[in-house]
């Protein structure tokens, strides 16, 4: 293993290919005790190190109860799910590991260590990921733990099985990185394996590969550093039985055509590798005489020593640069570990399309005025000298005729050992506003362009003082190498970049702008993406007017991040408003929200809670399908958080959804979330709702306030994941605002009784303007539910935003728009009541149905507005 960027890398050692197995895809060693047989496979050396495989490697500890006591952070990444939510649950029903490999993860019911692969679906988002695994089992000695007084004492979550887990796909697809001893000489890699290094990795399969006593010290305490915190004698003892049956490998079947040069006995002293000085199966020599040719010399280790130094300084280099997506950052790294190293004055520039990472520009030729801006400006003169010369920041043209221009067009560096004046005076006459020739006069320029995928993207300038000796061979290919690397993390940073804008963009254009207005009803939205664009993900909100002065509110989260869960956000919140229109209960809103996802596809999963208060019952009904449960603040300030039932997500099927209904005083709030903003590594979900409940005790009665106070203590500055938060200040309806009839007789006469019941209502408003109109639309929709309606006929007026009129009957039958023959006696009153009415429609009921109108208020403002 190496460290790399601070996290662990696990090594995989390149093996040979002899293999003992069960099968094509599960390699068994089974030697004494489980231990790894060898079969001439050994680990492999060059230059008397452990030459190493580099991969990301996820460790799982499990106890003797199968559950998982250690998940580390490579382990979230393969199989996407966190920490928190990994340890104390078994490991074989929470990653659905296949029936025949479940015995190899069962503590005492396997011998021998296991290493195999097989396809497991990811927790997030169902995706199946090809993973190598090495699963050890750790025998009952492991309890004799040190204890606090240090006697032995058992431990409840003693391992029993340590199992290393690896993405198999990537290794094929990328290939692992390479260390040498403790050395990093190639990171992985962020892609295929390109075709310029003519590698072709035919086959990659888990092994095990047996450890020599002189190579068990210094495995052995990289394998240490991966296990979770134990005593010295726990660790000791799972170091000790893991290398006794062989460490985690990997069989690689690599085809390379290597050109072959004749040897004339003149390859550079500092690249030549020489043999060791004793040859274990060469002829043997008098102790008093050893040959010439094996005799060490003076200059050998120091040759090897200085290879080495800067195979050293180009995996730190490496590292750094490529150490975050931020393409300015890999920029200014570059010019950073030029300087001193490789230079005495390093200049980065890129050109302004790549440095604002524009979502669409132009690609092919740069052209001769495409401006430059300069990232980072690094030296090692006195602080500030060049800083008025060359700001950094600052964006500029290229002058014509100039070797950076040249450089940019051609994408061929330009290396000049010494910059005479005439040549200072030549490339400075461009700069009409200042004078660059003290700067560049007598030094070693070397400029070199950044291309990364056939694109010129910047320029990297380097210059060395006269008394420095100049830029040999060795140290332009060093500098050509850094500035690939650079010029590949630019790249990436950019695109990168341009896909979290693009993500962004599509998250904003579906989540609502404005709020709607609602009689009886306020809301308040508050959004905060994710301070990581590639974590910005499929949090949604929305707040959807119902018949009835009723309010519709959803919050929910698409599982995983990126572009796939912003554009399942944008179905997801289309489904819910359009299933909200029919005026479902929230448990049968949810069950055919859940049933379309499974539809969709089978890596729709999201987190979604539905509510919908009714200012005039002042009720509020809710059903939940694996989210947040809402807080609720009374009017007196008083804050609860509602019981309701969690459910299961959407997309996931199989389980009911539950509505519970809660009854809601006048001036109270109604606050939901999304976990972004109560979730934290360093505290259990629940804390964090109980520290919402207690910011919202006392809530001021402005929304806007209670938002940004919320979102100020609790929310992070640079948020993980995106926050959604909704408040709904649920103020009723007046109750001299509604007007119910709920029995009107189910005969004719009834008509001539509902239009003067709402005349006289009217009239008791104010509203006698109306009366004409109103009452001929009651009539159509009276006589409508007299006719072709059932049962109990009910009417209710509700003075709000608009005069909205209800006449409900137990028929289960919704009219609809229907077009009237000129010789038809009937279908006409519909079409009246569309061309009448401000709006119109129809929804059922538990008991039947609801044929509604609006009509719109005079100009002065209503009572409830």
């Amino acid at each position: 293993m190496i460290i790399a960027g601070g996290e662990p890398r696990a090594s995989a050692q390149h093996t040979g290919e002899r293999r003992t197995g069960t099968g094509p895809r599960d390699r068994m060693r089974e030697g004494r005790d489980g231990e790894a047989s060898d079969d001439g496979a050994c680990a492999p050396r060059l230059l008397e190190q452990h030459l190493l495989g580099v991969a990301r490697m996820g460790v799982i500890a499990l106890d003797g109860h199968g559950r998982i006591t250690h998940w580390n952070h490579a382990a979230s990444d393969l199989f996407g799910l966190d920490r928190e939510r990994a340890v104390g649950r078994s490991l074989t029903t929470l990653l659905r590991v296949p029936q025949e490999h479940r015995a190899a993860f069962e503590p005492g019911g396997f011998g021998h260590v296991w290493c195999g692969g097989c396809f497991v679906p990811r927790v997030d988002d169902g995706e199946l990921a090809e993973v190598a695994w090495w699963v050890y089992p750790i025998d009952r000695d492991i309890d004799r733990e040190i204890d606090g007084d240090g006697g032995p004492g058992r431990s409840p979550s003693a391992i029993r099985v340590l199992a290393v887990a690896a993405d198999l796909r990537r290794l094929r697809d990328e290939g692992p990185g390479l260390g040498m001893g403790d050395v990093l000489m190639v990171s992985p890699a962020d892609g295929p394996l390109p075709a310029v290094t003519g590698l072709r990795l035919l086959r990659v399969e888990p092994t095990l590969v047996p450890i020599t006593e002189r190579d068990a010290s210094r495995l052995g305490r990289r394998l240490a550093e991966l296990l979770p915190l134990m005593g010295p004698a726990a660790t000791e003892h799972v170091t000790a039985r893991v290398l006794a049956m062989g460490y985690p490998a990997v069989n690689l079947s690599v085809t390379v055509r290597l050109p072959v040069v004749p040897y004339w006995g003149g390859m550079p002293r500092a690249l030549r590798l020489r043999p060791r000085a004793a040859v274990p199966n060469g002829p043997r020599h008098d102790a008093g005489h050893v040959p010439a040719t094996l005799r060490p010399r003076p200059r050998e280790g120091l040759e090897t020593m200085a290879v080495r130094e800067r195979f050293t300084f180009l995996g730190e280099a490496g590292e750094q640069i490529g150490s975050s997506l931020d393409h300015l950052q890999a920029a200014r790294k570059l010019a950073e570990v030029m300087v001193p190293r490789l230079a005495d004055y390093a200049v980065v520039e890129l050109l302004e399309r790549v440095a604002s990472a524009e979502i669409d520009h132009p690609s092919g030729p740069v052209a001769e005025d495409a401006p430059l801006r300069r990232i980072a400006v690094v030296h090692d003169d006195e602080p500030g000298r060049w800083a008025d010369t060359l700001p950094e920041g600052e964006i500029t043209r290229i002058p014509s005729d100039t070797p950076c221009l040249r450089v940019l067009e051609t994408g061929l560096g330009v290396h000049i050992p010494r910059v005479t004046p005439e040549r200072a005076a030549e490339i400075c006459a461009s700069y009409t506003d200042r004078d660059l020739r003290p700067l560049i006069t007598g030094r070693a320029l070397l400029i070199l362009p950044l291309v990364a995928r056939g694109q010129v993207l910047g320029l990297c300038k380097l210059m060395r003082r006269p008394g420095r000796p100049g830029y040999d061979e060795l140290d332009l290919t060093m500098i050509e190498e850094l500035v690939r690397r650079a010029a590949l993390c630019v790249d990436n940073g950019r695109l990168y970049r341009r896909e979290a804008q693009a993500v962004q963009r599509l998250q904003r254009s579906m989540l609502p702008d404005d709020p709607p207005e609602v009689p009886g009803a306020r809301v308040c939205f508050r959004y905060r993406p994710a301070g990581q664009a590639a974590q910005v993900g499929g949090d949604w909100f929305d707040a959807i007017p119902l018949p009835g002065c009723r309010l519709g509110i959803v919050v929910g989260d698409v599982m995983g991040h990126g572009l796939t869960s912003a554009a399942i956000m944008g179905q997801l919140r289309t489904a819910v408003r359009t299933l909200a229109a029919q005026d479902l209960r929230p448990d049968q809103l949810l069950h055919q929200l859940d049933a379309l996802t499974r539809r969709l596809g089978e890596d729709y999963l999201a987190t979604c809670l539905y509510a919908v208060y009714d200012p005039v019952a002042r009720t509020c009904q809710l059903a939940n399908a694996g989210h947040l449960p809402p807080v609720l603040v009374s009017a007196g300030g008083d804050s609860r958080v509602l019981p309701v039932p969690s459910g299961v997500p959407i997309g996931v099927g199989g389980e009911p959804f539950e509505t519970v209904e809660v009854p809601v005083e006048d001036g109270a709030q109604l606050v939901l979330c999304t976990d972004g903003l109560v979730e934290r590594r360093d505290r259990d979900i629940d804390q964090g709702m109980e520290a919402l409940r207690g910011q919202l005790a006392g809530a001021a009665p402005s929304l806007e306030r209670t938002c940004d106070a919320v979102l100020e203590t609790l929310g992070p500055a640079v948020p993980v994941d995106d926050i959604a938060l909704v408040a709904v200040g649920c103020d009723g309806v007046p109750p001299e605002d509604v007007a119910v009839w709920p029995d009107l007789p189910a005969k004719p006469s009834m008509v001539r009784q509902a239009r003067a019941q709402a005349a006289g209502q009217l009239a008791r408003w104010g509203l006698s303007d109306l009366s004409d109109t109103v009452e001929l639309l009651v009539s159509e929709l009276v006589t409508n539910a007299l006719v072709h309606g059932a049962g109990q006929i009910g009417m209710r007026l509700i003075r709000g935003g608009a005069l909205l009129c209800e006449v409900s009957d137990d028929g289960h039958e919704l009219p609809h728009l229907c077009r009237a023959g000129n010789t038809d006696e009937s279908g006409r009153g519909l079409q009246l009541v569309s061309v009448l009415a401000t709006r119109w429609g129809t929804h059922r009921t538990d008991r039947g149905k609801v044929v509604w109108f609006e009509h719109a208020l005079p100009r002065e403002p209503s009572r409830c507005q």
